[in-house]
C-alpha cells in the first residue's frame, strides 16, 4: 500500500485499521484529529481539556470499534458525536469534582518539618537513656514498673498478679520509680526530657 494509503477514503482505511494496521488507523487520526479538536474546543474551558477529550475519543473509536458506523463513507460524524458526548462526560465530571471539594474543610496548616524531626531526635534520644536506666534496675523493679507504668495496670490487679500483699505492691513501686529518678538524673535527664 505504501504512499497510496493517504488517498484511501475512511471506509477501506476503517477496515484495514479494524484488520490491525496501524498505519491506516494513524491516517485517520491525522485526518480527522482537528476536527474533533475544534469541536472539543468549542465546549470545553482550555486548549489542555480539548486535547484531552481528543485523545479519549480516538481512544474510543478503538476501543469500541465493533460498534463504530461510517456515515456517508466517513468516520467523521462518529467521532464528532463521540466528542460531544465526552467532553459532557468530562464538563460534568469536573463540576460533580468542584461541588465535592467545596463541602470538604479548608486543609490544617502543617507544622515546621524542621521542628518535628528535631523534637523526634530529641524525644529518641531521650527514650534512649530511659531504656537504658530501666535496663539497670533489678529484675522485680523492672517488673513492677513494666505493668504498673508501661502496661498502665491498676496496683491491685499487680499485687494479684504477683502474688504479693496491696502494701508490698505499693512499697515496691514507690521505690523502683526513685530508683530510675535517681539513674535518670545521673544521667543528667530530668523528669521532663522523660516525658517526650
Amino acid at each position: 500500500m505504501g504512499s497510496n494509503i493517504d488517498d484511501l477514503d475512511d471506509v477501506l482505511l476503517w477496515g484495514l485499521a479494524c484488520g490491525g494496521d496501524g498505519a491506516a488507523f494513524a491516517v485517520l487520526f491525522r485526518r480527522h484529529r482537528d476536527g474533533v479538536f475544534f469541536s472539543a474546543l468549542r465546549t470545553m474551558q482550555s486548549q489542555h481539556e480539548a486535547e484531552d477529550v481528543t485523545a479519549i475519543v480516538f481512544l474510543e473509536l478503538w476501543r469500541l470499534r465493533a460498534r463504530v458506523r461510517l456515515v456517508d463513507r466517513s468516520i467523521r460524524p462518529w467521532l464528532l458525536v463521540t466528542a460531544n458526548n465526552v467532553g459532557r462526560n468530562q464538563t460534568r465530571s469536573r463540576r460533580r469534582y468542584g461541588r465535592l471539594l467545596q463541602h470538604l474543610p479548608p486543609p490544617e496548616d502543617e507544622q515546621d518539618h524542621a521542628t518535628a524531626i528535631l523534637n523526634e531526635v530529641s524525644a529518641g534520644s531521650a527514650r534512649k537513656s530511659v531504656r537504658n536506666a530501666f535496663l539497670r534496675l533489678s529484675v522485680k523493679d523492672q517488673q513492677i514498673l513494666a505493668l504498673c507504668v508501661l502496661e498502665e495496670l491498676p496496683v491491685t490487679t499487680v499485687s494479684m498478679l504477683l502474688g504479693l500483699p496491696l502494701g508490698s505492691t505499693k512499697s515496691r513501686l514507690f521505690r523502683a520509680k526513685k530508683q530510675l529518678e535517681r539513674l535518670l538524673a545521673a544521667d543528667g535527664l530530668t523528669r521532663a526530657a522523660t516525658d517526650a
